[in-house]
């Protein structure tokens, strides 16, 4: 060996190492505080690993996830360096600046969003939408599904009742008539020495349950958030007699099959009630699909999934999930494309769904193996094929909040009629939008 060589090379090892390390930085991801996000902070460790980034966590729960984090793009605030933020989000976030557009990226690093699943394309990354202008890559696919009791659905007196009642077989609802019966057959039913009820739904009032649980049937009826000819025109399409019947079914589903004390749940609230024994059914986000299989008590076998079932007027499935994306105010930037470069991969993605994350990549979820590899597998998939989102538009909050009030108020407090509240939803929203000059 050449000592002078040797002594020279190691030189250059030297620098080139001092020069790695001085341009590793400490990255943020903010998002909401639940099991996904747990996940998460195991895969990034790969991350960390491969990149010589270190990956500090802001998880913030979801009542308060919203105000938190809007508040902190809002302000310019520096805590964030990678946001996974609501698909909401999206068209506020491009239009003042808080995301970075992401399209000269994916060019360059050969990130196509031909292939991810084309509802979270739509939902998590475009804005304006059903345009090519990228501001997330999507992270998380989530949908509102269903989880019910399989176990009590299979017991042989239960079968025989339910059928000698509704002349058909106690099963997966074909429609949400037939969900609501299941529902209505549960109510006040003893199983196993403890009275049991129908169902668990979102009835939240305090940030966007109520609304992310009566879209499923507002949707499935014929409710639209605007006329599809002509963009904001909302009278006779928010309000229609089949958007009112939709609301209607709601609040009868509310009234007479859902557990007493139940007029402000939303998803943690349903996951206890279901995993402790208290309903046959549980309308809830599909990210909840691991730990219920995980579960001792409602696990292994003893529950089952399906879609949000169809109405007379549809079928469709409110939209959840998330886009992941760089945040303007951050200055480390080019180490936050990184990570978004690594998280893009095909094998990164599927240690994502192994580890209870949902993955949106095509080459995941249409894997041969990918049904049969968890028993929601094929749930998830034909839900995310029947997705509609609430709005996008920047003045989303001051959209959702209106219909929060109009819909708990008429579902759960009984005030007016169902008419009535879509119409002074009608009111709200054209006040919002003729705000935003949209009108």
């Amino acid at each position: 060996m050449n000592t002078k060589i040797g002594v020279k090379a190691l030189a250059i090892a030297v620098m080139a190492g001092s020069i790695q390390t001085a341009a590793a930085d400490d990255l943020t991801l903010c998002w909401a505080s639940w099991d996904p996000a747990n996940a998460l902070v195991e895969l990034s460790k790969d991350f960390e690993a491969e990149s010589g980034h270190k990956m500090s966590f802001e998880f913030v729960p979801w009542p308060n996830f919203a105000d938190r984090m809007l508040n902190e793009l809002n302000s310019g605030g520096g805590l964030c360096d990678l946001m996974i933020g609501d698909s909401q989000w999206i068209g506020g976030a491009a239009e003042n600046g808080h995301y970075i557009k992401l399209n000269d990226f994916f060019a360059k690093e050969g990130i196509d969003m031909g292939d991810f699943i084309p509802a979270t394309v739509t939902g998590y990354s475009e804005w304006p939408k059903g345009t090519p202008n990228y501001w997330a890559l999507p992270a998380f696919g989530d949908v509102v599904g269903w989880t019910y009791r399989k176990d009590w659905f299979e017991r042989p007196e239960l079968q025989k009742e339910y059928k000698a009642k509704y002349g058909r077989d106690l099963g997966v609802p074909k429609d949400l008539n037939e969900l609501k019966d299941i529902a209505q057959f549960f109510q006040n039913r003893t199983i196993d020495g403890k009275t049991v009820y129908g169902a668990a739904i979102y009835t939240e009032r305090g940030s966007e349950g109520i609304t992310m649980g009566v879209t499923n049937a507002l949707y499935n009826y014929g409710f639209e958030y605007s006329n599809p000819a002509k963009p904001y025109d909302l009278d006779g399409f928010v309000n229609s007699k089949e958007a009112a019947a939709g609301l209607e079914y709601y609040k009868e589903l509310y009234d007479t099959a859902t557990p007493p004390g139940s007029s402000n749940w939303y998803m943690g609230e349903n996951i206890d009630a279901y995993k402790s024994g208290q309903v046959a059914l549980q309308m809830n986000f599909a990210f909840i699909w691991p730990g219920v299989e995980a579960d001792p008590n409602v696990g292994g076998g003893k529950s089952g999934y399906f879609p949000n079932p169809p109405g007379p007027g549809g079928h469709f499935a409110q939209l959840g999930g998330q886009g992941i994306s760089v945040v303007a105010a951050s200055d480390k930037q080019d180490a936050a494309l990184e990570y978004i470069k690594w998280f893009a991969q095909k094998e990164v993605q599927d240690k994502w769904w192994k580890a209870g994350g949902y993955s949106a990549l095509k080459a995941v979820v249409e894997d041969p193996g990918f049904v049969s590899s968890q028993p929601y597998a094929k749930t998830f998939l034909d839900s995310m094929a029947i997705v509609k989102d609430f709005w996008a538009e920047p003045a989303y909050a001051d959209l959702l909040l209106p219909m929060q009030e109009r819909i708990h108020d008429y579902v759960i407090a009984g005030k007016g009629s169902a008419q009535d509240a879509l119409d002074g939803l009608v009111e709200d929203w054209t006040e919002v939008l003729e705000d935003e000059g949209k009108l």
